[in-house]
């Protein structure tokens, strides 16, 4: 039988690694969502590699004054806010010493399968950073400007009124954003946004289009996670789509 060998060159893109989650758990079964088993494979081969978690607010920081960041730093972010990523992901992640970040759908808040607000107020206080995924997961660019507004503004307040720190980072639903939406995200305060973009992110990246590395459940197990950060890798190498300022 053969064998895959994946060669990280010492030429790598330095950046910042973006990953992409929804669930965690051992009780979905499809492509979004991803075994705690997985999962912690996952980590323990980014902490091999020398990753060091970070939270958006670290990245804005170490861009606007200067604070260093780790060597090889990447972000953990979970998309929509399902309840196993209070139950699975933060205990998980606070085992290895590691971050994350969670995009919430407000208006999905307190639904079955869905956090709390309380749940939420915890993890803030704990090893997890809240963002914004609009009020209703709508695709942002089919909407009119008022309605644009009203996804972002909105579940923005609910989030602050409900105890929340603010609010200043961003997830697009379905990846869907245009100028209109991103003129609204910085009218509204957001300092950051996140595509479906695969890339390595660096300061010259858009901070409202950040490049994202998608991660779905896989039967080639740690093999595709490797394959998947490579393909990242390259997208930035090659110039294949680099959201440049």
């Amino acid at each position: 039988g053969g064998a895959f060998i994946i060669y990280f060159s010492q030429t790598e893109e330095k950046g910042v690694f973006i990953m992409e989650y929804q669930r965690i758990n051992d009780q979905d079964d499809d492509e979004y969502t991803i075994t705690t088993k997985e999962f912690k494979e996952q980590m323990e081969y980014l902490r091999e590699q020398g990753y060091k978690t970070i939270s958006f607010m670290d990245f804005v920081r170490a861009k606007k004054y200067g604070e260093k960041l780790p060597e090889k730093s990447v972000i953990l972010t979970f998309d929509d806010g399902y309840e196993d990523n209070y139950t699975e992901v933060m205990p998980i992640l606070a085992g290895y010493g590691m971050k994350g970040t969670v995009f919430i759908i407000t208006n999905r808040v307190g639904l079955e399968g869905y956090l709390t607000w309380e749940q939420l107020r915890e993890m803030q206080t704990a090893n997890i950073e809240l963002g914004g995924h609009t009020a209703n997961h709508l695709p942002l660019a089919s909407l009119p400007p008022q309605k644009i507004d009203d996804e972002l503004r909105l579940s923005k307040l609910l989030m602050e009124w409900n105890g929340l720190q603010t609010i200043y980072f961003f997830s697009y639903p379905n990846g869907s954003y245009n100028d209109t939406v991103i003129k609204d995200l910085r009218k509204n305060g957001y300092l950051t946004a996140v595509t479906g973009t695969p890339g390595v992110n660096t300061f010259a990246t858009d901070p409202y289009r950040l490049q994202r590395t998608y991660i779905p459940r896989s039967k080639l197990g740690l093999l595709d996670f490797k394959l998947r950060l490579l393909k990242s890798r390259h997208y930035t190498k090659f110039n294949i789509r680099k959201n440049i300022i």
